[in-house]
């Protein structure tokens, strides 16, 4: 018996370091196979909240318009119930088409700046060097003008945009 009893145990022993063989082998394999399962689920992972940020983006995008909508909604209920009233109606047509009520007298007024003593904006400013439009020559004078200055020697210009300068 303790010969079958070494036999047996010797080759339990040798059966035991085939097995841890065997494993030791297929280690670097399910390493590699588990690593390639996590790269997979992380890729997937990453794919699923790049959709659902996409997704929020769009969506918070559609609320903003929406709210931009009911907003021109509110505004043309607005002017729909301002054209409703008979008044404004009145005073728009007075204003964009010139409507007068029987027994008055339209009267259209060509130039503006007679009648008030005012100038437009145009006219108040002046130019960039400094002159003031309402005093501008009539372009073939400007043109001889500049053409004269451009034949000035160099010291002359600036002698005379000094002196210029000096009476405003």
């Amino acid at each position: 018996m303790s010969t079958r009893n070494r036999t047996t145990s010797t080759g339990a022993k040798a059966s035991n370091v085939k097995k841890r063989q065997r494993s030791g082998n297929f280690g670097p394999i399910a390493f590699f196979v588990s690593l390639f399962i996590v790269a997979v689920g992380t890729i997937q992972l990453v794919s699923t909240f790049n959709t659902y940020a996409t997704d929020l983006a769009h969506l918070n995008s559609l609320k903003r318009e929406e709210a931009a909508l009911i907003a021109q909604k509110q505004e043309l209920e607005n002017d729909i119930s301002r054209w409703n009233d008979k008044n404004y109606v009145a005073a728009q047509a007075r204003e964009r088409l010139g409507f007068v009520f029987p027994g008055e007298q339209s009267v259209l007024v060509q130039n503006p700046q007679a009648v008030t003593g005012g100038t437009t904006g145009e006219q108040t400013t002046g130019s960039a060097d400094g002159t003031d439009t309402s005093k501008q020559l009539p372009w073939y004078s400007e043109l001889s003008y500049a053409f004269k200055k451009a034949d000035e020697p160099a010291e002359q210009k600036n002698t005379t945009t000094q002196n210029t300068k000096g009476q405003q």
